[in-house]
């Protein structure tokens, strides 16, 4: 896909040659995330409940301290097989170079193999805001706003 103007541009690095003609790369204009590939040799089966740490082959620097990188779980693996990132959600800071690595984690309850190359995760550029903290006593309504939200406690909104 051509370089669209102000689109960010990242830097990548192939850790492994054979992911020339693997790159990730949006699926359509409307896709929010590249795929993420499973660097693998052989296929790996993950057995009910068990993690493994899935090399992707690739370093990304977004350089960018207003941008941030997220790698989350392809929706049909989950729903369909379990299988879910081991951290849930992994954030990838402006400044990391090294390899991105997709924490995998079957939560089913059958034993799911993953091939090598198979598509595995989404890789999602972010903006990150940063922010100053102000230490005060207690909010004032500039702070706390009309509803007062959190002073029942967590889950004190009800449940629908």
């Amino acid at each position: 896909m051509p370089a669209i103007p102000d689109r960010p541009r990242l830097a990548i690095q192939l850790l492994d040659e054979r992911l020339r003609d693997a790159l990730p790369h949006y699926a359509t204009e409307g896709s929010a995330g590249m795929d993420l590939r499973a660097l693998l040799d052989a296929p790996l089966t993950l057995a009910p409940g068990q993690c493994e740490l899935i090399r992707t082959g690739l370093a990304i620097h977004i350089a960018d301290p207003n941008l941030a990188g997220m790698i989350l779980p392809r929706s049909g693996l989950g729903h369909k097989h379990g299988i879910v990132l081991g951290n849930l959600v992994g954030l990838i800071d402006s400044d990391y170079q090294g390899e991105l690595m997709i924490s995998t984690w079957n939560r089913g309850d059958a034993p799911f193999t993953i091939e090598p190359f198979e598509r595995l995760a989404q890789y999602v550029l972010v903006p990150v805001m940063h922010a100053d903290l102000e230490v005060v006593e207690a909010f004032d309504e500039r702070h706390r706003g009309a509803d007062q939200r959190g002073t029942g406690g967590f889950g004190s909104s009800g449940r629908h």
